[in-house]
């Protein structure tokens, strides 16, 4: 470890202890040094029962914390619970900053910091000849100092199960009577605790690992992001940086024919990289490009149309350009041509699990249990939404807004029973969240949603049910050898997941947030958190090295390497100017790449991340590449753009034909399919007064055949319902 090169001078913890129970006279001005924390980061949730960092496994250690650092732990919380005015509280916290040795000059190094921390923090590890941990720490602010002082007081000269018995969640108490002077506790500081432990956590680990012989783990493959350029460390990595910056020829090429024949481009953040990089590139100079997840594709179709775009090409899987097709029609633009990227289908294994009639089994028993809502996300077909519709009454929602979804549904009508599909995944871990939801209070339940509390959160778990058998093949890579390794090398970075991830990671992410250093949601708020968390960084002025844990497709790191380039160079330079780099990190074996000539599907791709059969990875990490999202090639949106318009007749098989089929009611499937989307743009409406769902307006027959569902208690949770949910913040949880 960086730590054990720098020799332990710190007190033994029964001076410490000393002198803290008997203070000296306690300060009487507070200075709080200036800080600008990100409301929208904090978790309501508290912390899963497991350890951020991975402890040692000796026979001898305790299952429980055990009773030094427990006895340390609840002599501090007693100290603070006695006095009973919080500027008491913060005078004693700022006493303890006092007692806290300053490091050496030599020690305030980078490698040193903790991340997380509003402040900077430099932690100190090492183990002493008996095997007992010491801990040195130092800090900017006088809050964080003080705070350091007191995890010190607990821990110092504890033995390493000692160390790593203690959790996270063990600190929630003190958290709570410390932070009652720090802004009611809302202040971001408050993450110290948690971060400054998982700090010391995996510090000791690395030391018990050293001192037994074991050989670090081979790190997974990243991308470093500086102002000056970006760095590949693995092959993984090289590969996905190859395409970055593309050759300037082929993004002109694709320009000049875009802007040509009027073609927009909607592309997803997972498609191919070397297309993806020219895309962003390409930006620049035709506007009519947009990369994004999948909900807002069609809303950005919709807007190429109205700028006068005669084409939409989509680089995504078939539901995607289904979707696209679908709203134009429904938005007045029949007359513009959509086409995919491949004459074969490209497929998804999560759309493939609702089109399996046991998903209408399913839903079959969910028409049976009345009054009834399935709430279905949007990586569906038209053809699942328009037969599901017609037997259950369906909204859409997607992994950001789909909380918010079912909470105001359960809110409105009380005895209502939730049926969400397909993906398994996030309907546990759903459930999860609303387990979690039962133990906190009611002010931070309110918090979520202004109409919930303990009681009607437990009363509606029976009723709220999940599909059993979906799941995406990328997140699904996402299982416990990729969770363990994350516990071993980083659990002290931030980490970021999709919703649709297995539970283990999910939890592990959604300890992550309680500490301010996670965040659990859709592709965009993925972005939204490692944008904002840069941009602290650039506003603190100081050195930072920033470490990412990209959980998620890794076509996702274009758009966050474009994003963090864009912030990184936004700097006026100069000499003295801090450096921040910015590590993504990708949860890979480092070999997770493959040179096939052609693809499975008969592609020309290149060097790609990925293996060579398309699916199955490395059990070190898996490949987390979709291969249906990897069929949208360069060569396939050239190729399209250059038969356009004289040539149409050629590209049939690419057209992204309108729905013709009818339902079993005798409905066109195009038209039953767009109400459950259209549900939820109403629903979004309340949310975001100012988004682009204003763009959207149901037709008179669809509010008709909302007014007659509801009537009969069928249809309750339309568009015209949800619309009342304004006081709901669908970040709020994120």
């Amino acid at each position: 470890m960086d730590s054990a090169a720098i020799s332990a001078s710190s007190p033994p913890s029964s001076f410490l202890t000393t002198k803290l129970r008997n203070p000296n006279p306690l300060p009487t001005r507070l200075n709080f040094p200036q800080s600008k924390p990100f409301a929208s980061l904090k978790s309501p949730f508290p912390a899963p029962s497991f350890h951020p960092c991975r402890v040692a496994t000796s026979p001898s250690s305790p299952s429980q914390t055990p009773s030094l650092a427990k006895t340390n732990l609840n002599r501090l919380i007693s100290e603070f619970q006695s006095l009973s005015s919080p500027i008491d509280r913060v005078k004693r916290l700022l006493h303890y900053s006092a007692l806290l040795p300053p490091l050496d000059d030599s020690a305030r190094t980078d490698s040193n910091r903790v991340m997380g921390c509003t402040a900077r923090v430099w932690l100190v590890v090492t183990m002493d000849s008996d095997g007992k941990m010491r801990f040195r720490a130092d800090s900017d602010s006088e809050i964080t100092r003080g705070f350091c002082c007191c995890l010190i007081s607990v821990l110092d000269g504890a033995g390493p199960e000692e160390v790593l018995g203690l959790k996270t969640e063990d600190l929630g108490e003190l958290s709570g009577v410390v932070g009652g002077g720090l802004n009611g506790g809302s202040n971001s500081r408050v993450n110290t605790w948690g971060n400054v432990l998982v700090g010391m956590q995996k510090r000791t680990k690395g030391l018990v690992d050293e001192r037994e012989g074991k050989v670090p783990g081979e790190a997974f493959p990243s991308l470093v992001v500086t102002a000056e350029g970006i760095e590949a460390k693995g092959s993984y990595a090289e590969a996905q940086a190859r395409f970055l910056l593309p050759d300037e020829l082929k993004v002109q090429e694709l320009v000049n024919v875009l802007m040509e024949k009027k073609i927009g481009v909607v592309a997803h953040f997972y498609m191919d990289p070397e297309v993806q990089g020219v895309l962003t590139a390409a930006q620049k100079h035709w506007p009519h490009i947009h990369i994004s997840d999948s909900l807002v594709m069609a809303d950005s179709a919709v807007k190429m149309a109205k700028a006068g775009c005669q084409y939409i090409t989509v680089l995504g899987v078939d539901f995607m350009s289904e979707n696209v097709r679908a709203i134009l029609d429904q938005a007045g633009f029949s007359e513009v041509g959509v086409y995919r990227m491949s004459s074969e289908r490209i497929g998804c294994s999560l759309a493939d699990a609702a089109s399996n009639p046991a998903y209408m089994n399913y839903l079959e028993e969910a028409s049976m249990a009345s009054p009834s809502l399935h709430v279905v996300y949007i990586n569906t077909s038209l053809e699942t939404k328009a037969n599901a519709h017609e037997l259950v009454p369906t909204i859409t929602c997607t992994s950001s807004n789909v909380v918010p979804t079912i909470l105001q549904a359960f809110a409105q009508v009380p005895d209502l029973n939730v049926w969400y599909g397909p993906d398994t995944y996030m309907g546990a871990n759903i459930m999860e969240l609303f387990q979690q939801m039962t133990v906190m209070t009611d002010d931070e339940i309110a918090e979520i949603h202004p109409e919930h509390n303990r009681d009607t959160i437990r009363s509606l778990l029976p009723r709220l049910h999940y599909y059993q058998d979906g799941t995406c093949i990328v997140h699904h890579l996402f299982g416990h050898e990729v969770v363990e390794k994350i516990k071993e090398m980083y659990c002290d970075a931030f980490l970021t997941a999709h919703f649709e991830v297995p539970g283990e990671m999910f939890s592990l992410a959604m300890e992550a947030k309680r500490r301010g250093m996670g965040v659990v949601g859709s592709t965009q708020n993925i972005l939204d958190f490692i944008s904002h968390r840069v941009q602290e960084a650039l506003e603190r002025n100081v050195d930072e090295h920033l470490q990412f844990v990209l959980g998620t497709e890794s076509g996702m790191v274009t758009a966050i390497v474009a994003t963090v380039s864009r912030l990184l160079g936004s700097v006026k330079p100069s000499s003295g100017r801090p450096k921040v780099h910015v590590e993504i990190v990708f949860p890979v074996s480092s070999d997770s790449i493959t040179t096939p000539s052609t693809s499975s599907h008969g592609l020309s791709l290149g060097v790609i991340p990925g293996v060579a059969s398309g699916e199955g990875c490395s059990i070190n990490g898996g490949c987390a590449s979709c291969p249906y999202m990897k069929m949208n090639s360069l060569s396939s949106l050239l190729k399209v753009c250059y038969h356009l318009p004289e040539e149409k007749h050629s590209l049939l098989a690419y057209e992204a034909g309108r729905f013709i089929i009818q339902t079993r009611h005798g409905k066109l499937i195009a038209d039953v399919g767009c109400e459950p989307i259209l549900h939820m743009r109403h629903f979004q409406l309340g949310l975001f007064p100012c988004g682009q769902q204003k763009d959207y307006q149901t037709s008179s027959s669809i509010r008709s055949l909302i007014n007659v569902a509801m009537e009969s208690r069928c249809h309750i949770a339309s568009g015209a319902a949800l619309i009342h949910s304004n006081k709901i913040c669908a970040a709020s949880w994120m």
